[in-house]
């Protein structure tokens, strides 16, 4: 079972560590805080356990891959309120990155990437037009990118603490 413990400063100290570099060896991070390693080792295995580190992952150069154009499509379906069977299909299509049930007027905000708008065309009309649910979509084409990350601000402390 499940613990319900809240994340405490060390923990928060090693998820902050972690997001800089999750290849750090426990025993540099064991360092950087003044612990042994074995109870970094502990503690970074409950919060996977907890789910609060999700995954490890290696974030790659879309550019370099290929893969230079990004996109957002808004989507609108006939779905009733609640369902996400769409959005669970949609998430199935491997140009697909993220996929957001929202507020407002659409229903979903899907991130694309792809080669080129060739290729970005063929997914809209290809995979999104065979979803026979969905009622409108508009695509915004990213020209820059200033930022993207994935790392939370973890340092302020006033935040509720969960799980």
């Amino acid at each position: 079972m499940k613990t319900a413990r809240k994340i405490d400063e060390i923990d928060l100290k090693i998820l902050k560590i972690l997001q800089e570099n999750a290849r750090l060896p426990n025993v540099e991070i064991a360092r950087q805080l003044h612990m042994a390693p074995s109870g970094v080792l502990s503690r970074i295995r409950r919060l996977e356990e907890r789910g609060v580190i999700e995954a490890y992952e290696t974030r790659v150069n879309a550019a370099s891959v290929g893969l230079s154009l990004v996109a957002f499509l808004f989507i609108t379906t006939d779905e009733p309120v609640g369902e996400t069977g769409v959005a669970q299909e949609i998430a199935k299509i491997p140009e697909v990155q993220e996929v957001h049930t929202i507020a407002g007027q659409d229903c979903y905000l899907v991130k694309i990437s792809a080669a080129n708008p060739q290729e970005l065309s063929t997914v809209l009309r290809n995979r999104f037009g065979a979803f026979k649910s969905i009622r409108s979509t508009r695509t915004t084409i990213v020209l820059n990118t200033f930022k993207e990350t994935t790392k939370l601000p973890l340092s302020d402390q006033k935040r509720k603490k969960v799980k």
